[in-house]
């Protein structure tokens, strides 16, 4: 067979690929909705520093006061949704139940971070919590966070001492 003919049957080829690289083989769906707030600037990210935390006031009290942070809202539209409920995701400390695990590089162990509303009510991690009221116009979300020791850690005083970080995502759902 000459070299000529080789690409005569080759072009076909290539011309039969092409069109099935250009087939509809991507489809894209979705749904716009109304969201009833949006989350102000500068309140999409939380930073809390507890400061210093010494052992000793864990053994005796079990965890911290509670540290204040807050999520801001605006352009709130009450009339799409009455309430928001917060809820934190992240890796749940094995020896406390819905209480955040500290960071695996952290170097403090047997702790916990909690976090509640002002009321003291709990927000257990990886559910809602409970609803806070909207009003038209501009709502700031009010939370407590905490730090707790795990219970065998108190009873044994081996809370190991360190820096700690612990990182939860929050999202809103309206009612």
């Amino acid at each position: 067979m000459s070299r000529s003919k080789r690409h005569l049957y080759a072009l076909p080829l290539v011309l039969m690929l092409n069109q099935t690289v250009q087939a509809e083989n991507v489809r894209l769906h979705g749904a716009l909705v109304a969201e009833p707030c949006l989350i102000a600037p500068g309140s999409e990210s939380v930073t809390l520093d507890f400061g210093t935390v010494t052992d000793k006031y864990l053994y005796t009290n079990q965890r911290t006061h509670g540290q204040t942070f807050e999520i801001r809202l605006t352009e709130c539209d009450a009339s799409l949704g009455k309430t928001v409920k917060v809820a934190f995701s992240g890796i749940e400390n094995p020896n406390l139940n819905g209480l955040l695990a500290v960071a695996g590089g952290s170097q403090a162990n047997g702790i916990a971070i909690g976090m509640e509303t002002l009321a003291g009510q709990k927000l257990p991690l990886n559910k809602p919590g409970e609803g806070f009221r909207l009003v038209n116009g501009s709502n700031t979300l009010t939370m407590l966070a905490f730090v707790q020791g795990e219970p065998q850690a108190i009873a044994n005083k081996s809370i190991e001492r360190g820096p700690f970080s612990a990182i939860a995502t929050f999202s809103l759902e309206y009612e």
